[in-house]
Parts: C-alpha cells; structure tokens; sequence
C-alpha cells in the first residue's frame, strides 16, 4: 500500500480526478488500518509445521519409504477406517470419509500402510484396537505411514440422491466396518450419495444437514442381500398376503355413505363408496390371480430420487389416500373436495347397476353392462373395484384421468395395495397416510378429591386400529410422501387442505423415473 501512497503522491501534480480521489480515500484512518492488517496477515505463513523426522528410524524402515503425517482431529472422527491386508499382515487404510479430516487434509491414501498412532506401534494390533486409539485421540495426530506404491483416484464424482427406504442405526450393525464412521437415518429421508467405489458400504450425507462430512450406508445390493436373508430365515416378516388385514371400511351397504350433497352444493363421484365390496370380490375375474398390487412388494432400500419443481399450468400431481381403521377416509374425502371444487374433485365410479330415478350418467356412477366391466378388469383398467348385492362397482383408471384432464387435483383414496398399480410417471401420486389418534380408556373418578386420573388398556375396537396403522406402516410405510394423524374432522380436513395446496407449489422429491 505504501509504494501505491508514494507513486500517487509524486504524480499528484498532474494526477487525474480518479486518482486524486483514491490518494484521498487511501489517506483515510480506518482504510489505512484496514490495509496494513491485510499485508500483515498476507505475510505470514499458515502452513502446518510438522514434527522433523525421527533419528532412530526402524531398520524396517531403511529400505522403504516413510511418511509423517500431522493431522488435527477435533470431537469429530478422523474420517478413515483401516483393515488387516489378508496376504501380507499390514494394517491399510481401507477408505477415505469424504470430507473428513483426512480428506480434507489430502495426506492420506487408500492403500497408505500405517505402522504408528502418536508412536504407538500397531502393526500387531487388531483393528479394532487401533480405531479404539484413534477414536480416543484428540488434537494433534501423528502417523507414521509407508505410501501406498499407487495412489488411486482421489473420488469418483456421484451425484446420487437416494431416499432410504428403511431406518438404519450403525450402533445396531455388526457387519460395519466402523460404527463410528456409519450414518443413521430414519425411512423417508434423502441422502446424497457421494461415493460408490465399494460395492457394500457407501459413502452419504443427508440432505439438509449442516455436517458435511460423510458417512457409511449399506449399499443397496448389500442391503438387499440381507434383507432376503432374513426373510428366508424367516426373521423379516413377508409380503402382505392375499388375506387382507382390515383398513378403513366406511360402511356395509351401497347407500350408507352419502348422498352427495355438502353445504346445499352436489358433487359428482361423492355418493357412493363401493370399496365396500372389495372383500366379495366375484369369483373367476382375473382367472383367479391375485389382484393388481397385491403382487409380493420388492425389499424396500433406496429408491433414487430427483427434486421436481411444479410450474404453473403444469398437470398437478394425484393425491393418494390410504388409511387404517378408523381413519375415515370417505369422509374426509368429501369435506375437502366440497369446499373447493374448483381445484379438487374426485373421480366418478363405474357400476353395472341399473340407473335409478334421476341419475346422470357420469354424474353419480358411470353405468355400464357387467360385460363391458369385467371386461376393462381383464386388462387392467379398474384400480379398484368389488362387489355388493350382485353388482360391481369400480374406480377406473380413465375416470381418474379425467379429473385431471381438468387441471384439477384428483382426489383418491384406496387400499395400499393399489399404490404399486398408480406408481407411475403419468400419475406421480402423492401419498398421505391418515391414521386415528389411539386414546387409551380413561378410568370413571370416584367421588374422593384425590383420585389421579390414569390411562386403562386399550378396548378391542382401539387394539384394532391401533394393529392396522401398524401393519400399513410397516409394509407401506416406505412408499407414504406425509403422514396425517386425524384427531377430528375439522383439523384433518385443515391439515389436508395445507398439504395438497402445497403440493402445487413446493419442491418435491420424487423418483428420478418421473422427470426423466
């Protein structure tokens, strides 16, 4: 600064405006100050200042070449972990944590041979022992490492998001490289995998958090390996069986639902629910094969995701219920749909009953003959359908296109078996899990002002709903977008109304296949 200063002022005679101007400024107190820490701190050297090499070098060590590494190690991990080469003996580093303090530092290399930790010699100590010293260390590391003879890549770039499919806790993993190094997640969160160079343990971070610093996963081929290991012996409950558990049933009878109409206004697809039926399915449709869905689910790991943005005028996304008992589905349907039919609606069912009084077709049912519905069953054109008083009732496939046809959010709800059947690009549902809130029994107060009040066991009706959330989540639960906890009508319809109206404007994560 002070050679600037000086040529400003020697041409300060015939100096233009600009630089008389900066001669000005640079004369100014807290700008001079500001300056002089600048070249203060510009020259001072930052570098580590690692310890000189030992004297007594091993004889081991004479014909080989050795390497000092310093590193300094926080509360956080060191960011490597080390295995026994099979052939030779050697302590090795196995991997490289990406940004870890390792990785950060670029000293140390996969294949790097460590023969000490702070002058402990390991080379006759497990592994174990060794990420035991290391886990321990805090501030100063020194190593002593013979380099590998072939420095590898540094990392192969990836790019890969994964939503995990599953809950992980490393703590509970035995087959770990190094529990301190795993990542826990919970079933529905994204991970950025940063690196798949090992075929079993992956490199990831979750998304949206602060720490950087990478952790190991199972890779989804291990994953899967030992999921249908533990299905075999017969330790990870199977697929949903034909004999569906009970979820949310609204009622026995074609015209116990509703007529239709909410707050003096009709509209179509309300009136009935044909779900009833579903458990009467009528024989010989499908050649008695297992209905569409109920198909043996794949072993949930990782499904890779991508983050859609909705764009205005864009074909909205289906919205997807599915519920336990006592969730109610039909109901909260209905109330959402009739408060704003402008942008919600539902799609109108198929019947093969005849048409009543003053029904319009595609008004309250679509009427069809029995052929021509089970013939769209034959080819898979009903998501769901049944049977009630020798008539079938059904919502199909072109029905749900039609609402959306109309830029309107399609409102279904259905058995979690049809959730594999709408999966699709053209559909991109969203789904929302709606479960009753479980309240134990309260037992009566009598008279004595001291009585405390307690929670009694669960009543049978309760133990029921309670099983079925339980059973939807554990086999569905991986392919659930939001859960809704429904207390009562009102605050579920409110906190439905919140997630679909947002489901129109914020960003989503949905399976790479969808934006492709």
């Amino acid at each position: 600064m002070a050679q600037v200063v000086e040529e400003l002022q020697a041409a300060s005679a015939q100096a233009h405006s600009d630089e008389r101007e900066l001669l000005q400024l640079l004369a100014t107190p807290h700008l001079r100050a500001m300056l002089m820490v600048h070249d203060t701190v510009a020259q001072k050297s930052f570098d580590p200042v690692l310890p000189p090499l030992p004297d007594n070098i091993d004889e081991d060590f004479e014909e080989e070449s050795v390497k000092i590494v310093r590193l300094v190690k926080s509360k956080e991990p060191l960011g490597a972990t080390i295995r026994r080469d099979e052939h030779t003996g050697a302590v090795v580093v196995a991997r490289i944590m990406r940004g870890g303090a390792a990785d950060r530092s670029g000293l140390v290399h996969v294949g790097d041979e460590l023969r000490e930790v702070n002058g402990v010699a390991v080379l006759h100590k497990r592994p174990d022992e060794i990420s035991q010293i290391l886990a321990q260390a805090q501030g100063s590391i020194t190593l002593k490492i013979i380099p590998a003879t072939q420095e590898g890549d540094r990392f192969k770039e990836s790019k890969v998001f994964m939503r995990a499919l599953f809950h992980y806790d490393p703590r509970e993993d035995r087959a770990i490289p190094c529990q301190e190094a795993g990542l826990p997640f919970q079933r529905g969160q994204v991970l950025e995998v940063v690196s798949q160079d090992d075929p079993t343990w992956w490199q990831a971070t979750r998304v949206g958090d602060t720490n950087l610093r990478a952790g190991l996963i199972p890779s989804k081929q291990f994953q899967e390996r030992r999921l249908s290991h533990r299905r075999a012996a017969g330790t990870l409950p199977s697929p949903p069986s034909l004999r569906k558990p009970p979820y949310d049933h609204p009622c026995d009878s074609e015209t116990c639902d509703h007529d239709g109409h909410l707050k003096g206004h009709y509209v179509a697809g309300l009136r009935r629910s044909f779900r009833l039926g579903c458990r009467e399915r009528p024989a010989g449709l499908q050649d008695g094969k297992a209905p569409a869905g109920c198909e043996a689910l794949e072993l949930p790991t990782y499904e890779e995701v991508a983050r859609y943005q909705p764009q205005p005028g864009e074909r909205p996304r289906l919205a997807v219920l599915i519920g336990s008992l006592g969730a109610r589905l039909q109901e909260l349907k209905q109330k959402v749909v009739a408060e704003n039919p402008q942008h919600f609606s539902v799609a109108v069912p198929h019947t093969t009953r005849p048409r009543r009084g003053q029904e319009k077709e595609g008004v309250e049912y679509h009427f069809v003959s029995r052929q021509a519905f089970e013939a769209d069953l034959q080819h898979n054109r009903f998501l769901e359908h049944g049977e009630y008083k020798d008539h079938l009732y059904g919502t199909s496939l072109g029905a749900v296109r039609a609402v959306v046809a109309k830029n309107k959010v399609c409102v279904v709800d259905v058995e979690p078996e049809a959730l594999k059947q709408l999966r699709t690009s053209e559909f991109r549902p969203y789904v929302i899990f709606v479960k009753p809130v479980v309240q134990e029994k309260r037992k009566t107060p009598p008279l004595s002002p001291a009585w405390e009040d307690t929670s009694g066991p669960l009543d049978e009706e309760q133990q029921d709903m309670a099983a079925s959330a339980a059973y939807v989540e554990q086999h569905y639960g991986h392919l659930v977008d939001a859960v809704l906890v429904r207390e009562d009508l009102q605050g579920a319809c409110l906190q439905l109304r919140a997630l679909l109206e947002r489901l129109g404007t914020d960003a989503q994560w949905v399976p790479v296949s969808w934006v492709r």
